[in-house]
């Protein structure tokens, strides 16, 4: 599947490129799970970024629309993907939405975590949904964090995430993103560098940098990263080395919940 690049990197909504196929599997293996509850759905993307996942759904679902604040990305996949049952709109999450149309499944990937009002953005997805409809969401799980995003205002744990979820909707089942063997080395290889890095700055001088300062260093901090992790015999990582389980929420890399209204 060939992909558009971004108009800025930020390190952010994945990376891309032969050091970023972690980054870029990782988000797919979600869109895959996702794909086994759209068939025949009308499916919202509500985050959508590059459209590169969302462009995935519309192979199964009746109709697809992605959503994003961005109007630089919405601009983009309105030009990269082109699929008669498929749409873009910008749209402002945090926000109450005005859209007329309501969805089987709205899936919504990455983004919890960059919400100051978490709980006004998860009701303003629950207005997306139609009766019976579902909400699929992805966040990181806190516990297996170690690099500082300056993207991320708060991450969360699996108690905590249900606890929020609940408070919104009716039911919620929590399953994890996990890695395989190839996954688990390559993220040992990113602590490591990333704490190598850490090193430098025991005063942690760059928590009183300019946030512009810190996001610039950032997108270049995260290519260093990935290719210090990589070996020499590292394999590439596709999304078959990621997989959704129900088991062991504590090491799942992301949190994967399912809600219900």
């Amino acid at each position: 599947m060939e992909r558009a690049a971004s108009t800025e990197f930020t390190g952010e909504r994945p990376g891309w490129g032969k050091d970023f196929d972690y980054d870029e599997s990782r988000a797919l293996a979600a869109y895959r799970y996702a794909a086994t509850l759209a068939a025949g759905k009308r499916v919202a993307d509500a985050g959508c970024g590059e459209g590169f996942g969302t462009q995935l759904l519309a192979d199964v679902a009746t109709a697809v629309v992605g959503l994003d604040y961005s109007v630089a990305a919405i601009a983009m996949c309105r030009e990269t993907w082109r699929k008669p049952n498929l749409s873009f709109r910008q749209a402002d999450l945090t926000r109450s939405l005005a859209l007329a149309e309501r969805f089987d499944l709205v899936v919504n990937f990455q983004v919890l975590e960059h919400m100051r009002d978490d709980l006004t953005f998860l009701e303003n997805l629950k207005t997306l949904l139609a009766p019976g409809g579902r909400l699929l969401l992805t966040t990181p799980n806190r516990l297996k964090s170690f690099s500082e995003n300056p993207y991320h205002l708060r991450e969360y744990t699996a108690p905590e995430l249900r606890r929020l979820l609940e408070r919104v909707f009716r039911a919620v089942t929590l399953l994890g993103m996990h890695g395989d063997a190839t996954v688990t080395a390559f993220d040992c290889g990113r602590e490591r560098a990333v704490k190598r890095i850490l090193r430098l700055d025991p005063f942690g001088i760059r928590n009183r940098l300019p946030r512009a300062v810190v996001t610039f260093a950032f997108a270049k901090l995260a290519v260093l990263v990935r290719r210090q992790a990589r070996g020499a015999a590292q394999p590439v990582i596709t999304p078959d080395d990621f997989f959704v389980s129900a088991a062991n929420l504590d090491d799942a890399l992301d949190l994967v919940a399912l809600c219900e209204t």
